[in-house]
């Protein structure tokens, strides 16, 4: 929700052409992926109420990689779904996980190091994350500290903060110690399972034991049923907070999280005046360091506007300061829901 009003909870952020480029981020993100390993390879996981916005999004995708949890639980049960299904046809690979929200601008960097990651995590005995320099003290991202290094790129984790406060993320900062975490993995099979047999239940490790031999049809059912009994856990606090064999490598390959306002207005293309104008009619007059995106078929005029968010969707326009919006934006998407209820949100 932190680009609302332009991500909705029925239709979010990755399944929309934000920037009118003809593929959604979720579309972007698998050709991305393609680029880097077989299509047969990529498997994709969402909740039940968006898997049909996926089928229609990735007609491409091969019906058994389309892993649908029956309940929300976050980003660790659903890697562990992932991994399961990998696992039992192909109890050596190495895997990637991530993120649909995400752009990079130079691909080829990124090509670079998943391929020196997958390098490195095939005979690792733990995790690698993929970390960038910070460029600002943005309290809403994961903060990776460097810690021995073992190769020119690669380090071990010596701590890793959550979307710290902003005093603690200038700190980190101007520390040169630490990493944005990306929110990019990759592991062998097997040290994603060890990893998740120390932090998570064995759900899907039950299957193996009642039906060794069993069919992905048979998965399916078992998930409808024992998934939910998977805790709401993030990748962050089963890997980087829990494990304790965890990596990172340096990249550089412009990345950016396209989850917020603020990381979209350093991604994009500034006009002369530094404003970030997305696929929108706009006049601007006296403005600067700004983002606008409004609905097609609307003109914006806007003046004397320096450093704001002006976002319109359907039933909402907001216009709130840029920085240390992802936390303003939190507070009013709770604000609206009580105060208006579930279809301004």
């Amino acid at each position: 929700m932190r680009l609302w009003p332009c991500s909705r909870e029925r239709y979010p952020k990755q399944f929309v052409d934000f920037f009118g480029s003809g593929r959604t981020q979720l579309q972007e993100t698998f050709d991305r992926m393609e680029r880097s390993v077989p299509k047969a390879n990529i498997y994709v996981t969402t909740t039940l109420p968006y898997a049909e916005i996926v089928r229609e999004q990735l007609p491409e995708l091969p019906p058994t990689n389309l892993l649908i949890e029956p309940i929300h639980r976050n980003t660790a049960p659903c890697t562990a779904l992932a991994l399961h299904r990998i696992s039992h046809q192909n109890a050596d690979a190495c895997i990637l996980i991530t993120p649909s929200d995400q752009a990079m601008q130079n691909e080829e960097a990124f090509r670079n190091d998943v391929s020196e990651g997958f390098d490195f995590v095939e005979h690792a005995e733990g995790v690698l994350a993929l970390g960038v320099n910070p460029t600002r003290p943005e309290p809403g991202y994961g903060y990776i500290q460097k810690g021995k290094p073992l190769s020119e790129h690669v380090f071990e984790v010596k701590s890793f903060t959550e979307k710290p406060e902003r005093d603690f993320a200038e700190m980190f900062v101007s520390s040169g110690e630490f990493l944005w975490n990306t929110g990019i993995y990759l592991a062998n099979a097997t040290q994603l399972t060890a990893c998740f047999d120390m932090v998570l239940p064995l759900v899907l490790r039950s299957l193996d034991y009642v039906k060794p031999d069993f069919t992905t049809d048979e998965e399916d059912e078992w998930v409808k049923t024992h998934y939910p009994s998977y805790p709401n856990v993030s990748l962050e606090h089963a890997i980087l907070e829990k494990y304790a064999k965890v990596f990172v490598m340096k990249s550089n390959f412009g990345w950016a999280d396209l989850g917020t306002w603020h990381s979209i207005y350093e991604a994009k293309r500034k006009s002369k005046d530094d404003n970030v104008v997305i696929d929108s009619d706009v006049i601007m007059d006296n403005c600067s360091g700004n983002v606008v995106k409004i609905p097609k078929g609307r003109l914006a005029v806007i003046s004397d506007l320096d450093g704001y968010i002006v976002a319109e969707k359907d039933n909402v326009l907001l216009i709130c300061k840029k920085e240390d919006s992802s936390a303003m934006i939190r507070k009013y998407v709770n604000e609206v829901k009580i105060k208006r209820g579930e279809e301004f949100v």
